[in-house]
């Protein structure tokens, strides 16, 4: 049986054709079956509005649906138009049944019917195939490494669970291709919110008008401190009522840090600022006379600077960046929400490994020779899966080279 369960209308569409459906009776709820979408169905209500039948409890999985629902009476076929969301919930999230709640006025749903994915939902499937989920790769595990006269004789599916997850954690940060990205506009504030699934950045860079990405450097001119404790007149740090130090609103710091025109930023002090750092806007008679000699690489660019400001969790820019647009992108866990929750396939192989390495060395009694064999496994599948999702093409490769003094034949 193929791996492809959608059909191309599904896939390129959206679409998923129930066809003709009759109603049970005038006024009663009319339960749609079939959904086959690799898309879980998510409603957008948790309870139907005052007067409509039945008055129950519903499933409510997202605070927004991410399909609607069409309908066509029998007596004009092709006439399909979208039945109100609040009418549309998920009756069973097992079966994917949808239900549509027949309103007071008994409306008759006698005829066609057909699901239409949002536009977010179809991108987010889109490209599916090359992956495969968390929950799959723990069952096959147990199928084919869990039982008697296999490589484990038994382990607890939660003991699987938590290895998996720890290996998905490990693999996002160097192995898979993990990293996120967020199109933000650097406000007046120069200070942007690190993103809820943030583990580390990647790169942040500006946008100019052609589109193209200009790098944003991380600086060590200025810091960020974590405490701000407020002194008195001898320099002792002051307490509250609550034995607690008195705390700063805000860092003298980040405030000049802020104010200050970072193109005045160089290599030399003239009366406490530094000048004259826009090395790339001066004229030609500096330039002449070899004045770009010894500058220092961390300030001999325009396109600006950040820090990670720990205490407010968030990204500080230099003043010059005010109003950019920028590309942030970061790596998260792999944890964060269900849509992270899957592997490459081409780094499939090196998930069993780890799990199967991870449980038996954490057991007694396993001798030492197997837990270095599957030691020695998992590090060559993990250097496979590396190789494979580098994504190295020879063509690309020799296209950068012939820029280079050498020419690679091929």
């Amino acid at each position: 049986m193929g791996l492809i369960t959608e059909t191309n209308a599904q896939y390129y569409a959206g679409q998923q054709v129930i066809g003709a459906k009759t109603q049970a009776a005038p006024g009663d709820d009319m339960v749609i079956a079939g959904w086959s979408f690799n898309t879980d169905p998510i409603s957008a209500y948790g309870l139907p509005k005052t007067g409509f039948t039945p008055n129950i409890k519903l499933t409510q999985i997202s605070a927004a649906s991410n399909f609607n629902v069409y309908f066509a009476p029998t007596a004009t076929p092709n006439a399909y138009t979208a039945i109100n969301q609040d009418l549309v919930y998920v009756s069973n999230a097992n079966t994917k049944e949808i239900t549509i709640i027949s309103p007071a006025n008994n409306t008759d749903y006698n005829g066609s019917f057909y699901f239409q994915l949002t536009q977010q939902a179809r991108n987010n499937n889109n490209g599916s195939y090359e992956y495969i989920g968390l929950n799959e790769i723990i069952n096959n595990f147990i199928v084919a490494y869990i039982g008697v006269g296999k490589l484990i004789l038994n382990a607890k599916r939660t003991d699987i669970m938590f290895h998996a997850k720890r290996g998905l954690q490990e693999f996002s940060y160097d192995t898979l291709r993990s990293i996120k990205s967020q199109e933000l506009t650097i406000p007046p504030s120069l200070a942007i919110t690190i993103p809820q699934d943030y583990v580390n950045y990647v790169k942040l860079s500006w946008v100019d008008q052609a589109g193209v990405k200009h790098i944003i450097y991380p600086t060590t001119l200025t810091s960020n401190p974590i405490e701000l404790p407020i002194q008195d007149d001898n320099g002792e740090i002051t307490q509250n009522s609550f034995g607690g130090n008195n705390e700063a609103q805000q860092s003298k710091i980040e405030e000049r840090w802020k104010t200050n025109n970072s193109l005045n930023i160089t290599g030399q002090i003239t009366n406490e600022i530094f000048e004259n750092a826009d090395v790339y806007g001066w004229g030609w008679d500096k330039l002449a006379y070899g004045q770009r000699y010894g500058l220092e690489p961390e300030v001999s660019q325009k396109n600006g600077w950040f820090t990670i400001n720990e205490r407010t969790g968030s990204f500080n820019f230099s003043s010059t960046l005010a109003g950019k647009l920028i590309i942030l992108e970061y790596i998260s866990d792999g944890l964060a929400i269900d849509e992270d929750t899957k592997v490459p396939k081409m780094a499939e192989e090196a998930m069993y490994m780890h799990i199967a390495y991870s449980i038996l060395s954490g057991r007694a009694n396993v001798p030492e020779y197997i837990v270095r064999r599957f030691k020695k496994d998992r590090s060559s599948a993990l250097r496979n899966a590396k190789i494979r999702l580098s994504n190295i093409k020879l063509e690309e490769f020799t296209q950068v080279m012939r820029g280079k003094s050498k020419w690679i034949k091929h």
